[in-house]
């Protein structure tokens, strides 16, 4: 049997979501979204569903506004809320995602108690604390896609800057998915080689406040919206880790319990992701400087966190 992949938010992430899903054909898709969206869910479930005879994909989707649907999905992946618009930080959608997360969460509490859950939706430290607290998940089962988006975009401006192969490329971004991330330079390498031997100071700076920067780049040029074609590769590789139990090592937002000094609170980490979902969380060791970002970054999330009412 197929495996199921439920993707709750039908924009512009959600699609492309079902379709990576399906061209990586990791299982039957089930596209859903609120009642007023049912013909674009439909309409995206049905044009992937005729693409699939192109090339030979078995996978289906499933377009659909009903809860139900969703029921015995492995994992679920939410997209759910309003994206940015230039101008706004990712704070600024707190009050109105936060609404629609409570919904969600209630309901996936209910028709979907043994999914692995991968959270999109912004603000997005304080998105997946809110879906950990109302569904009452265990910490393993419920983590935020952040990481892996902000590393792949350092990897990018790094094999850009260097002109070479992304493949050679490795990075590690830590922390909150806002201004405060913290890129680690010393463990970021190009072909084994650390980026601070390969980039002078001034020009690594400036990648990480590109990387920093990088959603807020992207909503500048888009103007309507921000980032799906990255985040939804970042999330696609989370549930593929989940799904073939790969125990891939990804930066991810996890549920730290005294891990780098914090407690109580989802932070980007390092974290192994096999069958039993986050299954593991690496402490890389961190110098003065790093640690001082890293707390600089956990204070812009906790007074994120602390506005969560629930």
């Amino acid at each position: 049997m197929r495996k199921k992949i439920g993707l709750i938010g039908g924009g512009q992430i959600g699609g492309n979501l079902a379709l990576l899903a399906v061209q990586k054909q990791l299982g039957d898709v089930v596209l859903f979204d609120i009642p007023q969206a049912e013909g674009l869910v439909k309409g995206k479930a049905l044009d992937i569903n005729q693409l699939t005879a192109v090339d030979g994909y078995d996978c289906r989707v499933l377009g659909t506004i009903d809860w139900k649907d969703l029921a015995g999905s492995d994992v679920l992946i939410i997209t759910a809320g309003v994206p940015r618009k230039p101008g706004m930080s990712r704070e600024d959608l707190l009050d109105v995602n936060l609404k629609i997360m409570r919904d969600v969460a209630s309901n996936i509490k209910t028709h979907c108690p043994n999914s692995f859950v991968i959270n999109i939706a912004n603000p997005l430290d304080a998105m997946v604390y809110a879906l950990h607290r109302i569904t009452g998940f265990k910490k393993s089962q419920v983590v935020g896609m952040a990481g892996v988006l902000d590393t792949s975009r350092l990897k990018f401006f790094v094999a850009e800057a260097l002109g070479c192969s992304i493949r050679d490329v490795e990075a590690l971004v830590l922390g909150g998915h806002g201004d405060d991330m913290v890129p680690i330079l010393r463990y970021s390498t190009a072909g084994g080689v650390p980026l601070t031997q390969l980039l002078p100071k001034e020009k690594l700076d400036a990648l990480v406040k590109r990387t920093r920067e990088g959603g807020a780049e992207l909503v500048a040029l888009y103007k309507t919206g921000s980032a799906y074609f990255a985040p939804a590769a970042s999330a696609i590789a989370m549930a593929e880790s989940y799904l073939l139990d790969r125990k891939r090592i990804l930066p991810c937002a996890a549920y730290l319990e005294g891990e780098y000094g914090i407690r109580g609170c989802f932070m980007g980490v390092p974290v192994q992701i096999g069958a039993g979902g986050v299954e593991k969380i690496i402490e890389v060791e961190l110098n003065a400087e790093e640690k001082s970002q890293m707390e600089k970054s956990f204070q812009s999330v906790k007074k994120t966190v602390d506005s969560v009412k629930l």
